[in-house]
């Protein structure tokens, strides 16, 4: 059966006397471009994507408005606007690096998208991470959302995979996003606190919009302090729709897995982080690169049809919600590895512009609010940012594969259409012209409907599946979540939003509303929030969102932090190093000064950190291979006593020889040492140590102090 839409094209143009047919031919650098004959190209959007009708706005039925979607209007007339030429409002901290899209598989039955449909093809891309609420300048540690952004750059045009680590988000309605942002943003009258979100004005949003509580329990979670950009996941967020060549709708979640597996840090280690090292995030990105171990990511995705998202518990449009793995597995489609760091920070990581609507043929939206909202907000971001409509011609957000357009001038202008022509159609044999076959086209879904300011009813179930996240964490992790909140919320000076805000824990459960009422000193508990949806009982946990349910099982790409002295035992030390890089693993030293110690064979060994700048928050897991006079030397020095101190407190493996017994003793540990001390006085010893490391904390000791 024909595509309707494809026919209604073919009809439409059939009498267009400027309409000019064409072939398919790759060019020198592989790309797939349309050679015309007696034309020059093919029309494109100012990214590279194919226009399929440059003569109509996409409107809901054929007398019905015009939609917010359009991007290809939006991004033709926005140009217009503008031919006459800060720091981001959020997600202003931010690193980047280069890599590429490698595919598992031909996706040709379920997506046309070019990029996805040879086995074993690369795509140049880049990627941002970032915090979101902080300012440029802030630190990198702090308890936040972190930004995972994507931009491919395929033969078809850009596509730009703008997510973040959490796969849900604070509201449902884009029309709510200045508020939040202001919410969470410095209070104006004072322009503190910086980089968090422990103040009264977002607590007091939150308390009054039970749509975030979802996403208040991740970003609680330890998923809102990763130890890495490496070790923590990406998620598209929205429902997107993936189209094939027969005009056939799948719809599609995105997630990015990292091969590393999760990883975080405690809240104490953070706050230290923060003070040793506030570019903790950037470094570690960059060390990494830089040393070849490069970082990868498998792209996974949820594929289910109208059926399944009829069928689900919750609305699949609401950014709200998740589909539990459990429900529906992810399939791995392809990896993604970042191998080069930019030349300069400026021209690709701070002038880098990502919007949602760049999507390649084949790849198409859903009617989420929330991403309807960014797909109209960010043109105009990045204009306020960046200066011109022409931002498009910066390398970094440029196309790889050929552009043909009639946009010209406006500031900063770097190439200007060719010729007589600069409109169409015309009468010169000029220019491009659109491409129905190969451009993109939006599923023709039926719509009908009032036009209303109105919020679904299936949107309205706020606590049952911030219920399933939290019982879906292990009891270690749960406790992170209720000092968090009891620490975020105990920074709000106005008691009647902390009783609100316990009032919705107590929506969520029971015990861990009791358990925040009691640490805030609450004298009574309130009644529960009045709830829109009774929260549900019934769902069950799901393991896929807790981070150590799904521990890496693996020490790779991580590092330990030796602490030597003179008289250290050089060939201990060479033991450890070949350990760890069996491991794929990293060694760095620390040492009374940064040039380093005389072995005790009087050899020199080089430092990386002097003990005052080298703290064990730096390292994920810490060995002691002092001599005995060492470690009496350092016992005297409270930098060297925080150093083990702090290992021990975050649940550190704790690896020693008996000759640094001393520093235990004055720390007070002796008699707290524990199966997260492990003794290496040999070779084979490290090895046992970095194999006890591969399950990255001693979790047992936390739950032995806080019992």
């Amino acid at each position: 059966m024909a595509n309707p839409a494809r026919s209604k094209s073919k009809a439409r143009h059939a009498g267009d006397p400027a309409k000019v047919g064409g072939k398919l031919k790759r060019g020198a650098g592989g790309e797939l471009h349309q050679v015309a004959e007696g034309d020059a190209s093919v029309t494109t959007t100012a990214f590279g994507t194919p226009v399929s009708d440059d003569q109509n706005s996409l409107k809901a039925g054929p007398r019905g408005p015009t939609l917010m979607e359009d991007f290809h209007f939006r991004d033709k007339l926005f140009h217009f606007d503008h031919e006459r030429i800060p720091e981001r409002v959020v997600h202003a901290r931010g690193y980047g690096a280069h890599g590429y899209f490698e595919n598992y598989e031909s996706l040709a039955d379920i997506t046309r998208a070019d990029l996805l449909q040879r086995p074993g093809e690369k795509t140049p891309l880049f990627v941002r991470f970032s915090t979101v609420v902080g300012n440029k300048g802030s630190f990198d540690l702090a308890r936040d959302v972190r930004g995972f952004a994507v931009k491919m750059y395929t033969k078809e045009g850009n596509w730009d995979l703008v997510g973040n680590n959490i796969p849900v988000f604070f509201i449902q309605d884009a029309l709510r996003f200045p508020d939040l942002v202001h919410s969470i943003k410095q209070e104006p009258d004072r322009d503190f606190p910086q980089a968090t979100a422990a103040h009264d004005n977002f607590w007091d949003f939150i308390s009054l919009m039970p749509e975030s509580l979802h996403m208040i329990m991740w970003v609680m979670s330890d998923r809102a302090i990763p130890r890495s950009f490496r070790f923590m996941q990406g998620f598209g967020v929205h429902t997107f729709r993936f189209v094939n060549a027969e005009g056939k709708s799948t719809f599609v979640k995105f997630h990015w897995k990292p091969k590393l597996g999760l990883q975080s840090v405690v809240w104490n280690e953070a706050v230290k982080i923060n003070g040793a090292d506030p570019d903790f995030h950037r470094r570690d990105l960059w060390n990494a690169i830089k040393s070849g171990s490069f970082p990868e990511w498998e792209l996974h995705v949820q594929l289910f049809d109208q059926a399944f998202a009829d069928d689900f518990d919750f609305d699949v449009l609401d950014p709200t919600k998740i589909i539990p793995e459990e429900v529906l597995p992810t399939r791995a489609i392809g990896r993604m590895v970042l191998d080069r760091m930019p030349d300069n920070f400026f021209m690709d990581t701070e002038q880098v512009a990502f919007m949602t609507q760049n999507v390649p043929p084949g790849i198409d939206f859903s009617n989420d609010p929330l991403l309807q909202g960014r797909n109209f907000s960010y043109l105009d971001t990045q204009l306020k940012r960046l200066g011109s409509t022409n931002f498009s011609h910066l390398p970094i957000n440029a196309p790889k594969c050929p552009m043909h357009h009639f946009q010209q001038d406006g500031h900063m202008a770097m190439h200007n259409p060719a010729g007589r022509a600069n409109y169409q159609p015309n009468s010169w044999g000029e220019g491009p012209r659109e491409a129905p076959e190969r451009g993109d086209v939006a599923y023709p879904e039926e719509i009908e409907g009032q036009k209303l300011r109105i919020r679904p009813e299936s949107f309205a179930d706020h606590y049952s599946q911030a219920r399933q996240f939290y019982i879906s964490q292990t009891e270690i992790e749960q406790a992170h979540i209720a000092s968090a909140l009891v620490f975020e919320i105990s920074k709000v000076e106005t008691p009647k939003i902390r009783v609100r805000m316990v009032s919705h824990l107590m929506n969520i459960d029971q015990p861990l509303a009791t358990k925040v009422a009691a640490k805030l000193g609450l004298a009574e508990m309130p009644s529960p929030a009045e709830a829109a949806v009774p929260t549900r009982q019934d769902l069950p946990p799901s393991p896929a969102l807790s981070i150590l349910k799904n521990g890496p099982n693996s020490f790779m790409g991580r590092k330990v932090g030796a602490l030597v002295s003179d008289g250290t035992d050089a060939r201990l030390l060479q033991a450890l190093k070949g350990s760890l890089e069996r491991e794929s693993a990293m060694l760095e030293i620390v040492a009374p000064a940064v040039g380093g110690v005389i072995a005790g064979d009087r050899s020199r060994i080089d430092a990386n950190y002097n003990l005052d700048g080298g703290p064990s928050v730096l390292f994920d897991a810490v060995v002691l291979l002092t001599s005995e006079q060492g470690a009496q030397e350092m016992a005297r020095q409270p930098v060297a006593l925080d150093f083990v101190t702090d290992a021990f407190a975050h649940s550190k493996f704790i690896g020693y020889v008996a000759e640094a017994m001393p520093l235990f003793e004055k720390a007070n540990l002796t008699a707290m040492m524990d199966d997260g001390f492990v003794p290496v006085d040999s070779a084979d010893d490290t090895a046992l140590f970095v194999e006890i490391c591969r399950k990255l904390r001693f979790w047992d000791r936390e739950r032995k102090l806080t019992a």
